[in-house]
């Protein structure tokens, strides 16, 4: 026991029943299975326990988000360490708690479910924060318990305590501190030292990094000395390489916020975006991907890539030590240097021979030796993915666009659109549906058109993704013949693959007799085969334009009641038919209630693409759109709208617009990295000559600052996507 009391069962499962717990929320919405996970957690059945435990972490501590529950089941779970049940297990969630809790607002309310002063309720992440810090004298005798398990968790958890804890906390945790042998719990005591009193706990931190401190401590001291803002020091950079690899080194620690430490040292250094801490990074990486030793590599690896998606300049500044860590590596890719390699770009240019001699070998560490050589020298990389496209899936699916459906990057070339026929002409029903070739061919265009015979051979078998293929590389010379194929699936097969061709057949020629009926029967509910089936109508119908006036009747019917809740793909079928309906009648009159109902309900999840087209569909519209100028202003604000906002209100009521602040409002939503593309370009459509030096110096910084302006995206895509709104930003400024 902690607490000196014995355990009273019967007590503790009536102060559990007597709080209304299914008036209590968590992440999975009413709390009232919580008092039986909490009984199960202080039980005799192991088996339960553990299930409790999980279920706890998954309601009460979802993914370390807290809930009003939360803060009701602190108490219960202070109890069940008292009494020596479980104490690790339940002193890890009260740390949790607090981890995920803030520090209360001095003027909110006293209690999670009583008002302040101004009548607001107080956050159920400050009513945990406080719940936990009221179990202080708990956990801070618990640093002083002779398990060293719970010392170590008690010692953590008191670091989460914030503000409010600190003033009891350090103390006690500096007197522990001073006496306690057992490395791990000295590193949990003095990361949770630094995390409650930075500055006061730096001395310690310093102190520690010296050899003579064990490596636990050590790697503790390090990361440290990174939070609490000290200078990195060349004892710093020595004690981290001499300590490597880390990961093991903190695989038992609690503190899993600091469960990378290469990385997070190395993150935390980068944003402070000084250069001398970017040079730290980039020398404490460039030593460790030199290593000998490959665990230390691995980890460098990964490191290197995140620092690539962090600085603009460390792809340039690593690309030496990555090739290093490849060539040491051999053909296994055993760090995974090879990947990151890939992610360079030309900046990677200096590693194309390895890549280029490790992609002529065999298996998949071939196919990702060629993976990478596809970005950091496309042309090299045509070639060789041409010999052997069947054994490249890799390498291939990278040249058409990556995982992300990004645009592919590879250049036309003979010898590759050789093989993509091949490949085409080997394709039968039932298979593979040809989605990476179709990207490819679709990307290359017209140079692909020697590709045509085997697209229609395909076509029965993949109509969908190669009707697009098809008129894309169609040159003027085969469209009558590409025009009859078409026009022939349009009478056959299933709705979808009659209305794709239908689409494409117009797109081709112009032609839009077969697909007029087809709308019909979509806008009617009768197409079948597709979630989109209203909204891909009227985009087609509205590409139509006038000779679409028969839909009209069909695409007014189509709209969703105005004064009904409405879903997003709901929402974005009424802005599809709101922008047929003035492109086929030349009126907006209909249009503009519709989009208004759209723009003005903002409280729904994921609304903001749904927004931002709405903002789009207006700006097409006009200025007969003006009546929806006052709830397009009250979209500039948002950092994610702005651009959508701004661009529409240029079009419908460019009179209203304070373009001075409309540019800093887009730098804003740029700078935060929220739509940057969309941003610049309706800077450009504003003008950027009639900038102001201020914001010219702001549009500068886009394009100069090390820091990633895109720091989001799926992996591998962030450095690609940056360098181009670079270049964007670049061109702006040359166009001002």
């Amino acid at each position: 026991m902690i607490g000196g009391m014995d355990f009273d069962r019967a007590a503790f499962h009536a102060e559990l029943d007597a709080l209304p717990w299914a008036s209590y929320t968590h992440a999975y919405g009413s709390a009232e299975d919580v008092p039986g996970a909490l009984r199960a957690l202080a039980g005799d059945d192991d088996a339960a326990a553990q299930e409790a435990q999980s279920e706890l972490y998954g309601s009460i501590l979802h993914q370390g988000s807290v809930y009003e529950a939360s803060a009701h089941a602190v108490p219960f779970l202070a109890r069940i360490a008292a009494a020596g049940i479980r104490t690790v297990d339940a002193l890890l969630l009260i740390g949790g708690i607090a981890e995920g809790g803030a520090d209360p607002d001095p003027g909110a309310a006293s209690g999670s479910d009583s008002a302040g002063t101004a009548g607001v309720r107080e956050s159920d992440e400050a009513a945990c924060r406080r719940a936990v810090v009221a179990q202080l004298p708990l956990l801070l005798a618990s640093v002083r318990h002779e398990d060293r398990a719970v010392r170590q968790a008690a010692a953590w958890a008191s670091g989460w305590t914030g503000t409010a804890g600190a003033g009891l906390a350090v103390p006690a945790l500096r007197d522990r501190a001073a006496v306690e042998a057992d490395p791990l719990v000295r590193a949990e005591l003095l990361t949770s030292l630094v995390e409650l009193d930075p500055e006061g706990s730096a001395p310690a931190a310093a102190g520690a990094i010296g050899p003579d401190s064990p490596p636990e401590l050590r790697l503790a001291a390090v990361t440290a000395c990174a939070d609490a803002g000290l200078p990195w020091t060349r004892g710093l950079h020595e004690a981290v390489l001499e300590l490597l690899p880390l990961d093991p080194l903190a695989a038992d620690r609690y503190d899993h916020s600091r469960g990378e430490p290469l990385h997070d040292i190395s993150v935390t250094l980068l944003e402070r975006d000084t250069e001398a801490d970017r040079e730290a990074v980039f020398a404490l990486l460039d030593a460790a991907l030199r290593s000998d030793d490959p665990e230390a590599r691995t980890e460098a690896v990964w490191v290197a890539m995140t620092a690539c998606e962090l600085s603009r300049s460390a792809p340039a500044r690593l690309a030496p030590a990555l090739l290093a860590a490849a060539e040491a590596d051999g053909p296994d890719d055993g760090s995974g240097a090879l990947s990151a390699l890939g992610r360079l770009g030309a900046r990677g240019a200096l590693a194309a021979d390895l890549l280029a001699a490790r992609a002529a070998g065999d298996g998949d560490p071939a196919d990702r030796a060629l993976e990478a050589l596809v970005t950091v020298d496309p042309v090299r990389a045509a070639s060789l993915l041409a010999r052997d496209l069947e054994r490249r899936p890799r390498a291939f699916q990278a040249a058409s666009g990556g995982p992300g459906d990004a645009l592919p990057v590879i250049p036309y070339a003979p010898e590759l659109l050789g093989a993509v026929r091949r490949r085409l002409a080997a394709m039968r029903p039932g298979g593979t549906t040809p989605f990476r070739v179709t990207a490819l061919l679709t990307s290359w265009g017209r140079e692909a058109s020697e590709a045509v015979p085997e697209l229609l051979a395909a076509l029965p078998s993949h109509p969908l993704p190669l009707t697009k293929a098809l008129v894309a590389v169609c040159p003027p010379g085969r469209r009558a013949e590409v025009a009859d194929a078409l026009r022939e699936r349009t009478a056959t097969g299933p709705a979808d693959e009659r209305f794709a061709a239908a689409r494409a057949l117009h797109e081709l020629t112009g032609d839009h007799g077969p697909l007029l009926p087809l709308l019909a029967e979509r806008l009617a509910g009768g197409g079948g085969g597709s979630d989109q089936l209203i909204r891909e109508a009227a985009e087609a119908a509205a590409a139509i334009g006038p000779a679409a006036a028969s839909l009209v009747p069909a695409l007014r019917a189509a709209l969703n009641s105005p004064g009904g809740e409405r879903n997003n793909p709901q929402m974005d079928d009424d802005i599809a038919v709101a922008v047929a309906l003035h492109r086929i009648t030349g009126g907006v009159a209909e249009s503009v209630p519709v989009l208004a109902g759209v723009l003005g309900d903002r409280d729904g999840l994921w609304r903001r693409w749904t927004l931002v087209r709405a903002a789009e569909a207006a700006a097409g519209l006009g200025p007969g759109a003006r009546p929806l100028a006052p709830v397009l202003r009250t979209l500039l604000t948002d950092p994610r709208l702005t651009p959508a906002a701004a661009l529409a209100l240029h079009a419908v009521a460019p009179e209203e617009l304070d373009t001075g602040h409309v540019a800093g409002l887009l730098l804003d939503a740029a700078e935060a990295g929220e739509a940057p593309f969309a941003a610049v370009d309706a800077l450009m459509v504003f003008g950027t000559d009639g900038l102001s030096a201020e914001h010219r110096a702001r549009l500068t910084e886009l394009a100069e600052r090390d820091g990633r302006v895109v720091r989001t995206g799926l992996d591998g895509t962030v450095e690609i996507t940056d360098e181009r709104l670079r270049a964007r930003v670049s061109a702006a400024l040359r166009g001002a």
